[in-house]
């Protein structure tokens, strides 16, 4: 297996630890340890408690059921836990996909969704979404690139890093031309609960046999420290995942097994919050992008906590990004790290006061790059 690089992961190893201020990132604000106690119940003692065992192979059985309950269709058969939702990726598509297998990605998108699939040999349908369409996916697009050598269609919506989604209408649709082709559904869901103009979209394995839906902790519950995931699969797509698993992380830690059944059993109380935030921080971007409107193009889209506008008139934003963190410390991402160069990757789900900063930095920035 041979990988390409990825140009995101490449850039934040530079400058996200130095940053002043971060206005890069598509997650929420992260939450502390005492935030998590706080919020969970979980006291000293029941850390000190905890035996450092190994684990299950597919999670530990109570966090399983909660998983298939509030997520799936409440068969903890079906639920296998991971390191961070990047683990339960690649590991369905290390398991489903063979070289020379068909799979649909979108693009522009996260390297793992798009990159991986041709790491493994997979011949690559990119579906991509169009600027000039508000970055809306056409289902009529879909159709036409899935045939019935389609082993797998690749989505995350809302999606990164534009946030684009779908209506619930256009999801039955989807499943339907997937169903024709006999194809797996592969959903990355690490930005289901944040949506703002409509609920969120039912997770794709309780629609159809051949839906997987990934989970994570690192975007909308403002924990992606903590590097904790999940799938849900068919059974037997999970046993070969446990197979691929057995040479590599065999599972997920106890602690953080701990920490994440507390974290399930109150979603809400770290969800609702942050989504809060963020939707006054999106209020936030709209009104600096229509007061910056001759220098910037931006459509703020039905999900996520990213935004991914156009800077006017430059071809690439490689230098404007690394002269704004390096003249005045603050992080957003160029856009040539998903193969969209003239755009930059905005997030605003962290702190309030450092998007406002952020902001009025980065209009610093754009008056003397256009000025």
């Amino acid at each position: 297996m041979r990988l390409s690089p990825a140009p995101l992961e490449d850039w934040l190893r530079d400058y996200y630890f130095t940053a002043q201020i971060d206005i890069s990132s598509s997650g929420v604000e992260p939450y502390t340890m005492a935030q998590l106690r706080e919020l969970t119940g979980i006291r000293p003692v029941d850390i000190d408690r905890l035996v450092f065992d190994d684990g299950y192979s597919l999670g530990r059985p109570e966090l399983r059921r909660v998983i298939a309950r509030a997520w799936g269709d409440g068969d903890p058969d079906k639920v296998m836990t991971t390191n961070g939702s990047s683990e339960a990726i690649s590991l369905v598509l290390s398991a489903l996909l063979s070289a020379g297998d068909e799979v649909v990605v979108v693009q522009p998108g996260y390297h793992l969704l798009v990159e991986y699939a041709a790491g493994l040999g997979c011949r690559l349908r990119p579906w991509r979404l169009d600027p000039a369409n508000g970055w809306r996916p056409s289902l009529d697009e879909l159709d036409e690139l899935v045939t019935d050598r389609t082993r797998a269609i690749v989505v995350n919506f809302p999606q990164n890093p534009t946030g684009a989604t779908i209506t619930r209408d256009e999801l039955d649709r989807l499943v339907a031309i997937a169903d024709g082709a006999g194809a797996y559904v592969l959903w990355d869901a690490a930005f289901a609960s944040l949506v703002y103009d409509a609920e969120p979209l039912p997770p794709i394995s309780t629609l159809y046999g051949r839906g997987i839906d990934f989970g994570t902790f690192s975007k909308a519950f403002g924990l992606p420290g903590l590097r904790f995931g999940w799938c849900i699969a068919p059974p037997d797509l999970l046993a070969d995942c446990v197979r691929i698993r057995d040479y590599t992380t065999l599972h997920v830690a106890p602690l953080i097994e701990l920490l994440a059944l507390g974290v399930l059993e109150h979603a809400d109380a770290f969800l609702a919050p942050r989504l809060a935030q963020a939707r006054g921080n999106r209020d936030l971007v709209a009104g600096w992008a229509a007061a910056e409107s001759a220098r910037v193009e931006l459509q703020l889209l039905g999900g996520g906590a990213a935004t991914f506008p156009k800077l006017l008139g430059m071809p690439s934003t490689d230098a404007f990004c690394d002269d704004l963190f390096n003249r005045l410390g603050v992080l957003v991402i160029p856009g040539s790290c998903f193969g969209v160069p003239e755009h930059v990757r905005l997030g605003y789900g962290g702190p309030t006061s450092s998007l406002v900063e952020g902001l009025e930095r980065f209009s610093t920035a754009l008056s003397e790059w256009f000025d």
